[in-house]
């Protein structure tokens, strides 16, 4: 495993790191979830990453099973949650967002499902219109002296967002956002490349990447369809199925290129599309979903193609995603 700086922090997180949305919880049972942590602990990778409204909760709760049961070393792992969406079946208002109120109860409640005494990351899942990001610096800043957060951040801001919060914990000297976790994958890059791209030096700012695969789009499981047990298919996650495939904008048909060129090149194309995020100097990590130890091992042999293959063979594969 590689290790990289979580921005300008201390904070050294494994480049490929294990997250447990849509699995944990609801996909896969205990036994398996407890195979894929001890799996990826075994292979190096010290942070795993959560959030609240992950099957309402469950996920947490499962992964502090398992990793309580593992026995992992606290000091050895790095563990996140997120919060914004509430992990109530039909949240109240008090329940969700990012006020004051829902940030420290969600904080408290993630400490109880992951079973641990404080979170290394906290994220804020998504900005909130209804809630000034003044608050939510505050908010966070008082739970980082409590000692409850260590490094907190934001997931899918705006860069301008992600300034004013800066702004505000300048003017206020609060602790400020240490990253920001977007999606980020061959279909799915402005943000991180040109929108994100003067808040790295401006601010340190690391990221710690969601979807490498594009929900799976990447892997060529879509290109003839959708198979009844794949993510897309699965009961609930119909809402996602526009967000992936795309409308007319030709996400499908360039999966399809880009799927064709691994194997004409001998590659796993989930596995290439994984090392390809690794060379993005600006990825902190890059968070790795699966739902078997067979298919975690094969993502994680992304860190050997990342580093072994030419500029030629990346030419190749931009060329194949224009």
């Amino acid at each position: 495993m590689h290790y990289r700086r979580l921005g300008s922090s201390g904070l050294q997180l494994s480049a490929l790191s294990f997250g447990a949305w849509v699995t944990f919880g609801s996909q896969i049972g205990r036994g398996t979830a407890r195979e894929l942590v001890a799996t990826a602990w075994d292979h190096g990778i010290n942070f795993f990453d959560n959030a609240e409204s992950y099957a309402k909760g469950e996920a947490e709760a499962v992964m502090g099973d398992v990793i309580a049961d593992l026995r992992l070393p606290r000091d050895g792992y790095c563990v996140s949650s997120k919060v914004f969406f509430g992990s109530a079946r039909e949240p109240r208002p008090t329940q969700r967002g990012l006020s004051r109120k829902h940030v420290t109860d969600a904080c408290h409640a993630a400490l109880r499902r992951l079973r641990v005494d404080y979170l290394d990351l906290y994220y804020c899942h998504r900005p909130d219109p209804d809630v000034p990001i003044v608050e939510t610096v505050w908010a966070m800043d008082a739970l980082v002296r409590q000692g409850k957060v260590l490094y907190w951040g934001t997931s899918e801001w705006s860069a301008a967002q992600i300034r004013e919060a800066h702004e505000a914990a300048r003017v206020h000297h609060l602790h400020a956002p240490s990253m920001e976790q977007p999606q980020y994958n061959l279909l799915h890059r402005e943000r991180v490349e040109t929108e994100y791209a003067p808040l790295y030096a401006q601010y340190g700012m690391g990221t710690t990447t969601f979807s490498p695969l594009a929900s799976g789009l990447l892997t060529g499981k879509y290109n003839a369809g959708i198979p009844a047990d794949a993510r897309l298919g699965l009961e609930g996650m119909e809402w996602l199925q526009p967000t992936v495939l795309g409308q007319d904008d030709g996400r499908l048909s360039r999966a399809r290129r880009y799927t064709a060129l691994a194997a004409e090149m001998g590659f796993a194309p989930a596995t290439l599309a994984i090392a390809w995020c690794l060379r993005n100097p600006h990825v902190s990590s890059v968070i790795l979903g699966a739902s078997r130890p067979d298919q975690l091992l094969q993502n994680l042999a992304a860190l050997d193609l990342a580093n072994e293959l030419g500029e030629d063979i990346w030419a190749r594969v931009e060329a194949a995603m224009e």
